[in-house]
């Protein structure tokens, strides 16, 4: 069974940049369409950015266009997510996902229910 770990997350200032990370462990996330979804309290997760298996396709939320980058290094088993330009509406606990099938690629509409495997979540905090 695959164990996601989200890192990186923290306080940034409204402009600045943050660096998230989500190493898997105790299984491959190369392979399997893997995204970054965001959760504040009281509502839904949403959709953030994803990547192939083979990381040839990338899709982003319109909210993040242009200012984040998923990234994925799959011989260290690594899913990144590259913020920049953070806005206070990006404050958020984001989590990775692995899809449930290898290579099938879920496209820029994919559901929570595409995914078997979520890390716990790293705090996203931005200030003005």
């Amino acid at each position: 069974q695959v164990v996601l770990e989200e890192s990186g997350g923290g306080v940034v200032q409204a402009g600045g940049s943050l660096r998230l990370s989500c190493r898997a462990s105790g299984g491959t996330l190369s392979t399997y369409y893997a995204a970054w979804w965001r959760q504040t309290p009281g509502n839904e997760r949403t959709f953030v950015a994803a990547i192939s298996g083979s990381g040839k396709s990338i899709y982003y939320h319109d909210s993040v266009k242009g200012r984040f980058t998923i990234s994925r290094d799959n011989d260290l088993q690594v899913l990144h997510l590259q913020m920049n330009d953070i806005k206070p509406e990006d404050t958020a606990v984001y989590m990775c996902g692995r899809a449930g099938d290898p290579w099938y690629d879920y496209g820029n509409q994919p559901s929570i229910y595409n995914f078997a495997s979520w890390g716990q979540g790293t705090q996203v905090t931005v200030t003005q």
